[in-house]
């Protein structure tokens, strides 16, 4: 039967029928689209006195998404008019279908009614923040006791899972910071040269480089490089179980989320960041190394001479303070922004973006804060 439409007025009610077979590989023949039936309903709610919107299909034989889709902006069309929208005569899939589809708002309506301000913007982030800093203690609290348990032997987390933490932040994470380190002390020693050889001071370029590398370079750098690959990744795997609602099976079974997946990243994370940063500093090194001794004309041993002649083992010990802080900082961004995630893939995208943007604040802040509480101390 071919497909066809019927709109009638029945005193305040507009009455839309449709019968006949309404799929799209039927209609694409019959030159009957679902374009006319969509337009003159919605010319028919210009009419006066209409308090109700009835949709029938009492011999409809066949349909598809097309037909719910024009039904449904009839009857978004008459919703936003104040009108009753009665979709009960409709098959049985059809009408749950169209009920479901009316209850969720378009995409620009859930964001915003009208567009904010920016007064309007700012203020909203300002009242927000009381209830985003209670949040963000109680998850360092949750993580406190989470770590109480674990100094007492009573935390429920796998081995396994810390292994692979460990993995994860350390052997994978080596041949990127391999690249980036060696390429930041080639850039260093090339970018100091050139102010250097003003004063035929090349040499220096050597201790210059082993310094700043060892001391604040290094770390940072390997905090950045995590931020984005491993913080990053916290967040989208916890983000992700849950949506899946993985976590809240975790707490229904009587396990800790903080224990199963925030301990061992948190741990993994605080062990490896000073590890890789000690590499990253002889990576940084051995890239100044290149250009000392292929560039500059330096020999090797006056190179490594003047590298470890202005090296102190407190300077060492200095950027491991600032790779140890940095990787509780990005384990703690990373899995507050997982765990907070909302339950839909935008959500968890955020939540991802979220962990990387605070993780590079954070080192950043923290960078600032050591740096000028050891200039004070005189180290």
């Amino acid at each position: 039967m071919q497909a066809s439409f019927d709109i009638r007025r029945e005193q305040a009610a507009l009455v839309i029928t449709a019968s006949g077979s309404w799929e799209r590989a039927s209609l694409s023949g019959s030159g009957v689209s679902a374009a006319p039936l969509m337009d003159a309903s919605l010319a028919a709610l210009e009419g006066p006195g209409l308090a109700e919107v009835r949709f029938c299909a009492p011999a409809l034989e066949s349909w598809d998404s097309l037909l719910l889709a024009a039904f449904n902006a009839v009857a978004r069309e008459a919703a936003r008019r104040g009108l009753a929208v009665d979709a009960r005569a409709l098959p049985d899939g059809m009408a749950p279908m169209l009920d479901m589809a009316l209850a969720v708002p378009p995409s620009d309506q859930a964001r915003t009614q009208h567009d904010e301000s920016f007064l309007e913007s700012l203020g909203g982030k300002v009242l927000a923040l009381p209830g985003i800093s209670r949040d963000v203690l109680e998850f360092l609290g949750e993580v406190t006791q989470s770590l109480l348990r674990f100094a007492r032997g009573r935390a429920s987390f796998s081995r396994r899972d810390l292994w692979n933490v460990f993995r994860e932040c350390g052997v994978d994470a080596l041949p990127i910071v391999t690249l980036t380190s060696l390429l930041l002390g080639l850039i260093l020693a090339f970018v100091s040269s050139m102010q250097l050889k003003l004063f035929g001071a090349e040499i220096y370029v050597a201790s210059l480089v082993g310094v700043s590398m060892v001391r604040v370079m290094g770390p940072v750098l390997t905090g950045i490089v995590l931020a984005g690959r491993t913080g990053a990744s916290f967040a989208a795997v916890i983000g992700s179980m849950q949506v899946n609602e993985e976590v809240d099976a975790l707490t229904g079974f009587g396990i800790s989320p903080m224990d199963f997946l925030v301990l061992p990243r948190l741990l993994g994370l605080a062990v490896m960041t000073p590890l890789l940063t000690l590499y990253s500093n002889i990576a940084g090194i051995a890239g100044g190394f290149l250009v000392g001794v292929l560039m500059l004309g330096i020999t090797p041993a006056a190179y490594v001479a003047n590298t470890l002649s202005l090296m102190q083992m407190s300077y060492v010990w200095i950027g491991l303070l600032h790779a140890f802080v940095f990787g509780i900082l990005i384990a703690l961004c990373g899995c507050y922004q997982g765990i907070r995630s909302g339950r839909n893939a935008s959500a968890v995208g955020r939540a991802t973006t979220s962990a990387v943007v605070n993780s590079i604040v954070g080192i950043i802040v923290a960078t600032s804060v050591i740096t000028i509480i050891f200039t004070v101390v005189d180290l």
